[in-house]
């Protein structure tokens, strides 16, 4: 986003009616003049001119506007010495108070105006040989003058800079809360993509493959096993889902409480001995590491059942200083797998994304899942 200009005076709030204030000001001090000499009141009358320049350009053309109001403050300034009362000051402190204020001119050009009508000013009354107190004492009001208008003017560029910060932290914000949708849109995606495409194209092999032992073997045993498998996939597909909208939502329990959830479902379905052990300090992980985790332990689970039926399970869950740990161990028997199935490579998939590692294998007579996720 472009740097914004600094408010243009024209636009403060107190503008219209610093300007009819002026106005007024000016027309009542000609009103009041005692002036016996005309080439002073022509003086008087370019100066009015040129304040009512200002006042009708200043919205549309701010430089020539200030250079007028210079021009309305220089002349009455140059004729101090000579009018018969104080009138002249007064027509040119009004234009260089003014000219002090406006935000469209640089400090260096206020400074440098406000001392050239001071020096006119004092000039002008040591040539008509009045006292230099006299001429310091006019000098001093414009001076005045036009502190209070640099005042005033930092006022108005301060004003002008807070809001030009106020549009860029909302900006900010507004970029902020849409970098976090695209976030959290990817996120969705990402755990949609994990749970249909891994469940999806396992039951979509297996319903392939009852298919085929049906219509080419006639294996009616086969693929009435393939269709089980399938169910169970769709189980398990269905199961993952609900964890992932469950991370979506925000509402996914504490890792401990969700371990034990797992290991008391499956100690009741499979009618097995699962311990769970939790050591460390509990800290909050993000909820993709959450539900990788618990996936992970159902996962290895339903091994655990399939390949070492009635054995004993051991789960523990350790809290280390860089790193979250969760090992499932149980018994090897015969119809344990050598191999890793297709259920723990998605798991270790899913552990990849949420920035984790798997590893699987035998290990001293056991069969054993070590998950690792950072947090």
């Amino acid at each position: 986003m472009p740097n914004r200009p600094l408010l243009p005076d024209t636009i403060a709030p107190t503008w219209l009616v610093v300007q009819v204030l002026g106005t007024l000001f000016v027309a009542g001090t000609l009103l009041t003049a005692r002036e016996p000499n005309p080439w002073i009141w022509a003086a008087y009358g370019v100066s009015s001119a040129c304040w009512l320049g200002f006042v009708a350009l200043a919205s549309r053309r701010p430089k020539t506007a200030a250079a007028l109001l210079a021009v309305a403050g220089a002349l009455p300034a140059a004729l101090v010495g000579r009018a018969a009362d104080s009138s002249a000051i007064l027509m040119a402190v009004i234009p260089l108070g003014r000219l002090a204020a406006l935000t469209t001119v640089g400090v260096g050009a206020i400074v440098g105006v406000g001392l050239l009508e001071m020096a006119l000013a004092v000039t002008a009354h040591l040539v008509a040989g009045q006292s230099l107190g006299a001429a310091l004492a006019d000098a001093a009001v414009m001076l005045l003058l036009v502190l209070v208008g640099l005042n005033r003017r930092q006022y108005e560029v301060q004003a002008g800079q807070a809001e030009a910060l106020l549009d860029q932290t909302r900006l900010a914000q507004a970029e902020h809360a849409r970098a976090a949708a695209l976030d959290e849109r990817t996120r969705i995606a990402r755990e949609i993509h994990d749970v249909l495409a891994h469940s999806l194209g396992a039951l979509r092999v297996q319903l392939e493959l009852a298919e085929a032992l049906l219509t080419e073997r006639s294996d009616v045993d086969g693929a009435l096993r393939s269709v089980r498998r399938s169910r169970r996939l769709a189980a398990d597909g269905l199961a993952e889902a609900r964890n992932a909208v469950a991370a979506l939502r925000r509402d996914v329990p504490p890792l401990a409480e969700a371990l034990a959830a797992v290991t008391a479902e499956h100690a009741g379905d499979h009618g097995a001995d699962v311990g769970f052990e939790a050591d460390g300090e509990p800290r909050p992980l993000p909820s993709a590491a959450v539900v990788a985790l618990v996936s992970v332990a159902r996962e290895a689970l339903t091994n655990a059942g399939k390949h070492a039926p009635g054995e004993d399970v051991r789960m523990r869950l350790e809290y280390a200083s860089e790193e979250v740990r969760l090992e499932v161990r149980n018994p090897r028997s015969e119809f344990t797998r050598t191999g890793e199935g297709f259920g723990l490579a998605g798991m270790r998939e899913r552990l990849a994304l949420a920035g984790g590692t798997l590893e699987s294998g035998p290990d001293d007579g056991y069969w054993r899942v070590l998950a690792r996720i950072r947090g």
